[in-house]
């Protein structure tokens, strides 16, 4: 059974997630208009590297609490991140005929998000030598 701890590190991690991602989706798609779902792709890049970052630093400080970990990755980043909007998203695109924006969107979600993740764990075993 999950504790009463695990479900408010969750619950309070996903209200700032969510919160992050409303702000950040918002924002760049104000100031970068464009055919393809930019909002999406910058959530979904910045939750990679910082996924990456996380778990670096998980693996150098193994006493870390385990709602600490679950308040930062399935809270935080798991509200901020939104695979199924990036899903919906390129179905629309694909649905409208716009097949090069569609594969391009799949491609740089799919590549660049694998791609952050690597650089920000990367970046932090490289940064705590």
């Amino acid at each position: 059974m999950t504790s009463l701890a695990t479900i408010i590190a969750v619950a309070s991690g996903g209200a700032i997630g969510a919160t992050l991602r409303m702000l950040i989706n918002g924002a760049v798609n104000k100031h970068f208009v464009h055919a393809l779902p930019l909002g999406t792709l910058a959530v979904n890049f910045i939750g990679s590297l910082i996924i990456g970052m996380l778990f670096a630093y998980f693996h150098l400080n193994t006493s870390l609490s385990p709602h600490v970990k679950t308040f930062l990755v399935t809270g935080i980043l798991g509200a901020l991140t939104t695979y199924s909007t990036f899903a919906i998203e390129s179905f629309f695109l694909l649905e409208a005929g716009h097949y090069l924006h569609a594969f391009a969107n799949m491609a740089l979600n799919l590549f660049g998000t694998i791609l952050l993740a690597g650089i920000g764990y990367l970046l932090i075993l490289q940064i705590s030598k």
